[in-house]
């Protein structure tokens, strides 16, 4: 078995005005400062109120948490100077969509000429996590075995119950908004990595797309880095908690790989199955049951937790991130941010309950800093 899991982590926030607390548009003198800090690891998005930031390549989740903490302090540091504040929710609790402007860059025009108002409602924020891979028919391979466990990330990450003010019912709305848009959703399995090839080549050499980085699936090869890409989970406004994740993601890679070198591997069960998994995620979060299908029973998340816990013990021992990961028993057993935020907006006086949400989430986002 390969002997390091490099990760990488990929982060969109939004940008709120301190005194109205609704979304604003990062100025250019703002990005400016952030590129002098940051270097390349901070750029503009798509919506000119989102700003990313990546981490470098990191052996460790404690490796992977410094170079968080750092990039997190600096944009709030930052932004501080413009009377901005960066949150880390997957979606803005009252802001409109149709109130943003796009940022000014070739190929966001050319999205948003190709998917008009599919790309315009992108008002979302994800966390991708890279692991490191060593071989293109490995990640081939890991890529449906990793797929089973992609609703239970998705249920612990969910961030994102609010849209233009109102109560979606959903944990993650931003599944909701994504799916929408083409090349998404769970990748299908393929035999070889020559079929991936084939496969996407197909929308390349028709000029449908550039290349399979406009593959957007939950989880996908990347294009540019020998890794896996994880991209089913909402951002994290604690910090805490998108290392957690990151971590989790890492063993459940060196996990199945480990059973991959003992001649054993998870089954490979039906998008339709996985699919319905990730619907239950997408609307309740960690409050109510996913599919357990090799027991073919319903089985309550913190419970499921427990299960996948003790699958990776070993792995997130090896890895040292075991203390990372179970800092998510919380999440499993009290809720995920999307629990959080109803609760402080069904406290907040009439009307102002999407003012509270926002003030709350700029105190998670330094909670862990």
């Amino acid at each position: 078995m390969q002997s390091k899991f490099i990760i990488g982590i990929e982060e969109e926030y939004l940008l709120v005005d301190k005194d109205s607390l609704a979304l604003a548009d990062v100025p250019e003198a703002l990005m400016d400062a952030c590129r002098e800090a940051l270097q390349d690891q901070v750029s503009p998005e798509f919506l000119a109120c989102q700003i990313e930031i990546g981490t470098k390549p990191c052996e460790t989740a404690a490796e992977a948490r410094d170079d968080l903490c750092h990039l997190r302090s600096t944009i709030a540091r930052l932004s501080a100077a413009h009377n901005l504040a960066p949150i880390a929710a997957a979606c803005h609790p009252f802001s409109d969509w149709k109130t943003q402007e796009t940022t000014d860059k070739q190929r966001y025009s050319q999205l948003e000429s190709e998917l008009e108002d599919v790309a315009r409602r992108m008002l979302i924020c994800g966390m991708h996590v890279h692991v490191g891979i060593d071989s293109d028919d490995l990640r081939l391979d890991l890529m449906p075995q990793l797929s089973y466990f992609l609703p239970h990330l998705l249920a612990l990450s969910a961030s994102s119950p609010f849209w233009k003010g109102e109560d979606t019912g959903l944990a993650s709305y931003r599944m909701a908004v994504m799916d929408n848009m083409p090349r998404t959703g769970l990748p299908p399995q393929f035999d070889s990595w020559a079929e991936y090839e084939r496969t996407t080549g197909t929308l390349v050499d028709l000029g449908i797309i550039a290349d399979a980085s406009k593959v957007w699936w939950d989880l996908r090869p990347s294009v540019y880095y020998p890794t896996l890409e994880a991209r089913i989970c909402d951002v994290q406004p604690r910090l805490d908690h998108a290392i957690a994740l990151a971590a989790l993601t890492q063993a459940l890679c060196r996990m199945l790989l480990r059973l991959r070198d003992g001649n054993l591997s998870w089954r490979k069960y039906d998008r339709f199955l996985i699919s319905e998994n990730r619907w239950r995620a997408q609307r309740y979060g960690t409050r109510n049951t996913l599919i357990d299908f090799g027991d073919r029973q319903m089985k309550g998340f913190d419970t499921l937790f427990e299960e996948i816990l003790g699958l990776v013990a070993e792995d997130a021992e090896a890895l040292g991130c075991l203390d990372e990961i179970c800092t998510l028993r919380d999440v499993a057993k009290g809720g995920t941010s999307a629990d959080r935020q109803r609760k402080v907006w069904d406290s907040a006086p009439e009307g102002k309950g999407g003012e509270a949400v926002v003030r709350h989430l700029m105190e998670e986002y330094h909670a862990d800093l």
